[in-house]
């Protein structure tokens, strides 16, 4: 840190001193031209060294201040781009209409202030231009690869080789350097299509963006304007349009602006379908992950009916639950009154439709319908009943007609569908609790599941691992478990099997037989994931998941690659950049689709560890443990824990985490799911090879 404040210092402090030189040299060699114009003092070989410096200077700085962005809250780099860089550019149309006004209005006719003008436009230049580029490389390196990397770097010596050029009063778009201008060009086309951050703005992001992206471009556009309407001027004694960088840097960032400009555009009228498969999706899990969790029926009513209104975008909607043979209760309703309710049931009743599967999405062209003089105009009813039991009816309406397309309809029968496997389940679970026989054989489950979950690491050179576990029923589902590929590669991994009891043991007996039996092939994480989806679709209950994530250490190469299956996201604290984030990766749990598609939803990611850094790997007990107030840990109390012990040894670091989730939730005799916690950290001397 130390260092990088006194080369920022220094940067600064060269860009001013060269800049003032060069106004100087400037203003001096316009003067003199002025006097005696066959006689002038311009120096362009000092001009030229001027130039690269403070051009160095400025970007070095901007280099290293970038480097401080981080995080995925894409809106704030576009905003700094704009406040800190975009923002020059509309300095330099005040700057020069100010100086037409002087010389229109006033009759002033000076060169000297004409060059002020031109010189602070430069700097402004510049100044907008290392703002942007390296903000741009910050996005475009986003979810970067080795390959994209190493083009980057290449990008960057090739740019910067051309101010050689300039340093030694070459004329750049002569023949012999144009090739190697073209090549830059070309390579500026392809870096400008990685654009893989844009796809995680959401609808309302995308629409900021476009704003700030066009503001940008505008600046663009002005200082490209300026510059050239002075291109060979005689009142001038320098042109910067001769500086071959300034050309190629405004090329990369004007054509990386208009490339995030035209995707984000031609992808927003799509984004909110995305938004909400996703949050579909999302919703589905936590429905189905409802018994691990070990939630009630009202809990599981509660997620139902709040995930089929934003499904179907509802206007109205209400769900009654059957207490008994004719006790119903009215347990949800969302903007519409209870004697619109009876009004509405008492039609149906009329018509004999009652408790069946019905959609109307033309309630105006029905005459009864339209004699309520209601608001709606779309009605679909969704009865949760299994073959022997009626649990409840869902009502949702539209103010649209044909609200309920076919698409809408089958998500919302999968939400109803999966909530009467959820609360048969959930029953099932109970009455079996209560049997005596059930409680002894959960006692023989747990013996087998202790047995199966490693109480010891090897003892290691390169790391140290810390481990807690605690079932929150006889029986829990998370595990964990490593083993070693090599002497300098391990693997580990952890998961958390939905359900509890015999079932959650004997599957997560089968999970450890899958991870033995297919890392002995010494496989990537992804594959080990698609793999062993393949496997579990064939032993495991169509209401049954497992959620996992898969590590692979290589001490040799100080890093570690991990793909996860619906697991809870890493946490981690990198040393080098003392900073404490989550690896926010895709992957969905194994068995919840169980064709090959599966293949599409898992992504891996390598990461090189530093010394003394620190990886957490925990279950979903960890952040959704309650307290007495019903609110849960989280993944932001977790992080600052660790951003707080991160300098203790990985035992320390665990006992705290524990400790203070133990005087969050109270006393833990009821746990409100299993939970389970790993605690890695690499030792700040490694071994040498």
């Amino acid at each position: 840190m130390l260092y990088r404040t006194n080369a920022k210092s220094l940067f600064v402090t060269a860009a001013i001193i060269s800049w003032s030189l060069l106004l100087a040299n400037v203003l001096l060699a316009a003067e003199s031209l002025r006097q005696d114009s066959s006689n002038s003092l311009a120096l362009p070989y000092v001009n030229n060294f001027l130039i690269v410096i403070f051009i160095v200077s400025v970007f070095g700085y901007q280099r290293l201040s970038a480097e401080n962005l981080k995080g995925i809250d894409f809106i704030s780099y576009l905003w700094n781009i704009f406040v800190k860089g975009g923002v020059a550019a509309y300095l330099s149309v005040a700057l020069y209409m100010v100086y037409r006004i002087v010389v229109n209005y006033a009759n002033v006719q000076s060169p000297l202030l004409l060059h002020m003008v031109y010189q602070v436009n430069f700097g402004l230049l510049v100044l907008f231009l290392a703002k942007a580029f390296y903000i741009w490389r910050q996005l475009l390196l986003y979810h970067k690869n080795k390959f994209l990397q190493i083009a980057w770097d290449w990008y960057e010596i090739l740019l910067f080789a051309t101010l050689l050029l300039t340093l030694l009063n070459f004329d750049y778009s002569s023949m012999i350097f144009l090739p190697l201008l073209v090549l830059i060009g070309l390579y500026t086309l392809f870096l400008s299509t990685n654009l893989k951050w844009v796809a995680y703005l959401t609808f309302n992001k995308k629409g900021r963006s476009l704003i700030l992206l066009a503001a940008i471009l505008l600046a663009c556009y002005i200082f490209t304007d300026f510059f050239y309407n002075f291109v060979d001027s005689p009142e001038l004694v320098i042109d910067y349009t001769d500086v071959g960088f300034l050309q190629l840097a405004m090329l990369f960032v004007g054509t990386y602006t208009l490339a995030a400009f035209l995707v984000a555009l031609f992808s927003l009228p799509t984004s909110s379908v995305f938004e909400q498969k996703s949050e579909d999706l999302l919703n589905f899990q936590r429905l189905s992950q409802s018994i691990q969790q070990g939630q009630s029926e009202k809990q599981v009513y509660d997620m139902l009916f709040e995930s089929t209104v934003k499904a179907a975008d509802a206007s109205a909607a209400w769900l009654e639950i059957f207490k008994g043979d004719k006790d119903v209760e009215l347990c949800h309703q969302l903007t519409i009154e209870e004697e619109q309710i009876k009004r509405i049931r008492h039609l149906l009743l009329a018509y004999n439709i009652q408790n069946i599967d019905y959609i109307n999405n033309n309630l105006d062209r029905n005459p009864g319908f339209r004699d309520l003089t209601l608001p709606w105009k779309s009605l679909i009813i969704l009865p949760i009943k299994s073959k022997k039991h009626l649990f409840g009816v869902l009502y949702l309406l539209k103010d649209i007609e044909q609200g309920f397309d076919r698409e809408t309809v089958n998500v919302l029968r999968t939400f109803t569908n999966q909530t009467i496997l959820t609360i048969e389940n959930l029953r099932l679970v109970h009455e079996s609790l209560q049997n005596e026989r059930y409680k002894e054989e959960l006692k023989i489950a747990s013996l087998v599941q202790d047995s199966l979950i490693p109480k010891n690491f090897p003892s290691d050179s390169w790391f140290e691992i810390a481990t807690h576990a605690k079932a929150a029923k006889e029986v829990g589902g998370d595990f964990y478990d490593f083993l070693q590929l090599s002497e300098s590669r391990i693997a580990i991994i952890i998961g958390d099997v939905s359900g509890k009891g015999i079932s959650a043991a004997f599957h997560m007996a089968q999970m450890k037989g899958i991870f033995h039996g297919l890392m002995q092939q010494d496989m990537p994480p992804s594959e080990f994931m698609k793999q062993a989806n393949s496997a579990l679709s064939r032993c495991l209950e169509k209401t049954s998941f497992i959620t996992s994530a898969l590590y692979i250490i290589d001490y040799r190469m100080k890093g570690f690659m991990f793909a996860r299956a619906g697991h809870c996201h890493t946490l981690y604290y990198n040393s080098m950049m003392e900073d404490t984030f989550y690896f926010q990766t895709d992957g969905l749990g194994l068995g919840i689709i169980r064709d090959k598609s599966y293949n599409n939803h898992v992504r891996e990611m390598y990461y090189d560890y530093n010394p003394t850094d620190v990886m957490v790997i925990y279950t979903d007990g960890i952040v959704e443990a309650r307290n007495k107030e019903n609110d849960e840990y989280g993944e932001d109390r977790l992080r600052y824990m660790l951003t707080q012990t991160y300098h203790l040894e990985a035992e320390d670091i665990k006992c705290a985490i524990i400790n203070d989730l133990e005087d969050f939730t109270g006393p833990t005799d009821n746990l409100y799911d299993d939970q389970t916690l790993l605690v890695i950290k690499f030792k700040p001397t490694q071994p040498s090879e």
